[in-house]
C-alpha cells in the first residue's frame, strides 16, 4: 500500500512537473520511440485484416470497381483541366497585384493515422511520420475535404496532432464571400467550431464557406475549414452566436497530407527540380 502511495505521488509530481515546466519532454520522445513497434504489432491485425480483404476479393467487383474509378478518373481530370485553367489565370491576376502567392510548388507529405486519443476532454490523433520526416510542432494537417489541425509533439517515429475541435484549438480565419477575419475555436464538439466576437449586424449567411486567413504564419492562407451552419442573434449581447461544422472528416479520415510553408518566388526560379523531388517524396 506503501509503495503504491508513493508511486502515485511520483506520478502526479511528474505530470505537474511537466505541464508548468515543460522539462522532460525528451522523456515522451524515448518511450514514443520504444513504444512505436508496439502500435505497430498493435495495429497488425486491422493492417492483416485489410490485406486477406482485398486479396481474395472476387473478380467481378475488381471488374466493377475499376469501372467505377476510370468513370470517376476521367470526371475527375475533366475537372482538373479547369482548375488548371482558373489557377492559371488566379495567379496572372495575383502577379498583377504584386502577390507572390503560389500553390503548386507547396511541398506535401502523406502520412497514416495510427492512434486516437480516447480522452473525452481532448481531441489528438497519432500519425506514423515523425521528426525523421522533418515534421515540427505546429505544422498543419489536411485531409481531402480542408483543414485538420497543427502537430504538438514530434518524435522521430511518430506524431501527435491536436485537431481544430480540441477545446485548446484555435485558428485564423476568414469567410470566404466577403473577407471577415475571425478566429475559429474548437468546442470539444467533433462537428462544431465556435466564431467569437462577431457583431450581430456583421455581413455573414449560414452556408457561408470559412477559409483560413494565413495570418500567424502557421496555417496556409485559402484552405477550407468549415460552413457556417448556425447564427444565433440576441439583441441584449453583443456578438453573435456563430456555429461552424468542421469540413474535414475529423472522425472518419485514415489519411492524412502534412503541409510546409510555400517556398519563396526566387527558390522556386532558382531550384524547381529540388521542389518537385521534395513534394514527391
Amino acid at each position: 500500500m506503501l509503495r503504491l502511495f508513493f508511486l502515485g505521488a511520483l506520478s502526479i509530481a511528474f505530470m505537474v512537473f511537466d505541464h508548468r515546466q515543460n522539462q522532460v519532454s525528451w522523456l515522451h520522445d524515448g518511450f514514443s520511440a520504444l513504444l512505436h513497434p508496439i502500435r505497430l504489432i498493435a495495429n497488425f491485425p486491422n493492417s492483416a485484416s485489410s490485406w486477406f480483404r482485398e486479396s481474395f476479393a472476387s473478380r467481378r467487383d475488381l471488374q466493377q470497381e475499376n469501372a467505377s474509378l476510370l468513370t470517376q478518373h476521367l470526371v475527375l481530370k475533366t475537372q482538373l483541366q479547369k482548375m488548371e485553367s482558373l489557377e492559371a489565370e488566379n495567379l496572372r491576376l495575383r502577379s498583377l497585384l504584386g502577390s507572390s502567392f503560389n500553390v503548386s510548388n507547396q511541398r506535401m507529405l502523406i502520412a497514416e493515422l495510427m492512434t486516437v486519443d480516447l480522452d473525452p476532454f481532448r481531441h489528438q490523433i497519432t500519425i506514423n511520420k515523425g521528426a525523421n520526416h522533418d515534421l515540427y510542432v505546429g505544422q498543419p494537417l489536411v485531409d481531402s475535404e480542408g483543414i485538420m489541425g497543427q502537430l504538438v509533439r514530434v518524435s522521430p517515429y511518430s506524431s501527435t496532432a491536436m485537431l481544430i475541435t480540441d477545446p485548446g484549438h484555435a485558428i485564423p480565419v476568414e469567410i470566404n464571400r466577403n473577407g471577415l477575419r475571425t478566429i475559429a475555436l474548437g468546442t470539444g464538439a467533433s462537428s462544431e467550431l465556435h466564431l467569437p466576437y462577431i457583431a450581430n449586424n456583421a455581413d455573414i449567411k449560414v452556408g457561408d464557406l470559412i477559409t483560413t486567413s494565413g495570418l500567424g504564419g502557421r496555417f496556409p492562407q485559402g484552405f477550407p475549414v468549415g460552413e457556417i451552419v448556425r447564427i444565433d442573434q440576441n439583441p441584449g449581447k453583443n456578438f453573435a452566436q456563430v456555429i461552424v461544422q468542421p469540413r474535414a472528416l475529423l472522425d472518419r479520415s485514415r489519411v492524412v497530407l502534412m503541409l510546409w510553408p510555400s517556398p519563396a518566388p526566387e527558390e522556386i526560379d532558382k531550384t524547381p527540380d529540388e521542389d518537385v523531388q521534395a513534394t514527391e517524396k
